[in-house]
């Protein structure tokens, strides 16, 4: 028995749900709208604040197919009326980013900066030089974007330098005199 893909759904005020033949299902919403496709042997049915997941039988891939559809399905309801987040840290001397229309361009310790294209569906921030906000509807999206900014200088252990996110915790190491 699955205990997340058993869960209902909660709709939230102003979001619609629509579920076309072979289980496209488009979710409107104050923020936008998102489209997916799920497996079509599932049965989502919408009532008027709720929305269920069941499975036909319970074959080891229906069971994972079930909890990992109603996941996807109330990840896609919260960012049509939520949105998600990831805000980045930058830390080091002389690392730092900016906006350049569509392009983010970060200074990490190369000899270069690194430019990267910012996807339409997202939207990034800057409040500080050393803080990115990243925010969209589509959860992958943002941290997919998030970790490819993490990516570019990842925090190194020793004076933690390097692009981290804002609530991850570095292990430090200490150094080779630190030890005499």
């Amino acid at each position: 028995m699955s205990r997340i893909g058993n869960k209902p759904i909660q709709l939230p005020a102003g979001v619609t749900v629509n579920v076309d033949k072979g289980n496209l299902v488009t979710v409107k919403g104050p923020k936008g709208e998102l489209c997916f496709q799920f497996n079509s042997e599932l049965e989502i049915s919408v009532g008027a604040t709720e929305v269920l997941v069941k499975r036909p039988n319970d074959t080891k891939e229906m069971k994972t197919f079930h909890g990992t559809t109603r996941a996807l399905l109330h990840n896609m309801i919260v960012g049509v009326s939520e949105g998600f987040k990831k805000q980045l840290e930058i830390n080091g001397v002389g690392y730092r980013a900016q906006l350049q229309g569509k392009q983010l361009s970060i200074s990490a310790g190369y000899s270069h900066t690194v430019d990267v294209a910012i996807p339409d569906n997202l939207k990034v921030e800057l409040p500080k030089n050393t803080t990115i906000i990243i925010s969209g509807i589509d959860k992958q999206a943002v941290g997919q974007f998030a970790a490819e900014i993490r990516e570019i200088r990842k925090p190194e252990p020793y004076k933690g330098k390097g692009i981290k996110y804002e609530d991850e915790h570095i292990r430090r190491k200490e150094g080779k005199t630190a030890k005499k």
